[in-house]
Formats: structure tokens, C-alpha cells, sequence
């Protein structure tokens, strides 16, 4: 089985599920017990998942087999600057390559918008992600923001190319 990744409205169904598990998945973590349904609406509620649409942002569901199973978007901070946020696998599909893919594809999605370099905030408990962003050449950088779950800051250069010779990769 393959992943197709493309960009999607974030309030389509899958997209919505997805942003749900997300938000459960690192509320739980963050709580070290599951996240109620009634914390993980409030979660969402006025979370700003609005500028993820061009040209403010962008938005990608990953499917593997046809089933929705990764998530994660982009927001243009100023003309150059694009932060990485809600990047999610859902547990059953890990290990398949498709936070790497995402990565790549939220990369691309990025430099469409006319991001130059991508940045990017997380938990320090969130080991797996910060792995994966190592992995793929971020690397730590003075804190960019502020709030109470922001522990740690990455940044990464992204190609030299115009965004108008770009093209996209096959996924």
C-alpha cells in the first residue's frame, strides 16, 4: 500500500477526525491520561485552524490504503516564515514513512506560499516528533514564541528554488 498525500479543506470530515485525534493524542500525553471529549473540543475551539488555507496556510491529509491516516499544515507567519503545526499519524499507520512524507510534502506546500524557511514549536515530552524533525534537518533555534505548551524551537532553510519552479514530487 502506498500514501497519497494532498491538500485538503481542514474542515472536511476526515480532516476534522484527523485534527480530533490530534489534539486528543497530545492533550493525553500531555496529561498522562486520556483527554475527555468535552477537553479535546475545547482544545479546538479558537485554535486558529482557519489560516490554514491559502494563502495564509495549507492544510494535507495523508490516506494509506485509501484511509485517512496523517494530517498536518502549514501557517505563514510574514512574507518568508511558515510554521510547521498539527503534524499527526494515527497509531496504526506509524512506522510506514508517512510523518516523513508529510514532512516533505508540508516542505513543499510551504515554499508554494513563498516560505523560505519553516519553523516550528513543540513539547519536550514529544520525543517521536522531535526525532523526526532532527531527522529531517531541523535544528534548535532561539524561541520564535511564546505559550504555555512551547518548550522548544526548530528551524530549517528550505530550497533556494521560486516557488514558481517548484514542482511536486510524486507521493
Amino acid at each position: 500500500m502506498t500514501w497519497i498525500m494532498a491538500p485538503e479543506d481542514f474542515d472536511s470530515r476526515d480532516a476534522a477526525s484527523l485534527r480530533r485525534d490530534y489534539y486528543a493524542d497530545v492533550a493525553s500525553r500531555y496529561w498522562k491520561r486520556p483527554a475527555t471529549s468535552e477537553e479535546t473540543d475545547q482544545g479546538l475551539a479558537g485554535d486558529g485552524v482557519e489560516m490554514l488555507t491559502p494563502p495564509t496556510g495549507q492544510f494535507v491529509v495523508g490516506r494509506h490504503g485509501g484511509e485517512a491516516a496523517a494530517c498536518g499544515g502549514v501557517v505563514m507567519l510574514d512574507a518568508e516564515r511558515a510554521e510547521l503545526t498539527r503534524v499527526y499519524v494515527r497509531p496504526a499507520f506509524r512506522g510506514r514513512r508517512g510523518a516523513s512524507l508529510m514532512l516533505n510534502v508540508l516542505e513543499e506546500e510551504a515554499g508554494r506560499l513563498g516560505a523560505r524557511r519553516m519553523v516550528l514549536n513543540t513539547r519536550l515530552d514529544l520525543i517521536e516528533a522531535r526525532s523526526l524533525y532532527l531527522r529531517h534537518g531541523y535544528a534548535e533555534i532561539p524561541a520564535y514564541c511564546t505559550g504555555p505548551y512551547m518548550e522548544i524551537w526548530y528551524g530549517k532553510e528550505l530550497t533556494g528554488q521560486t516557488p514558481e519552479a517548484r514542482t511536486p514530487a510524486p507521493h
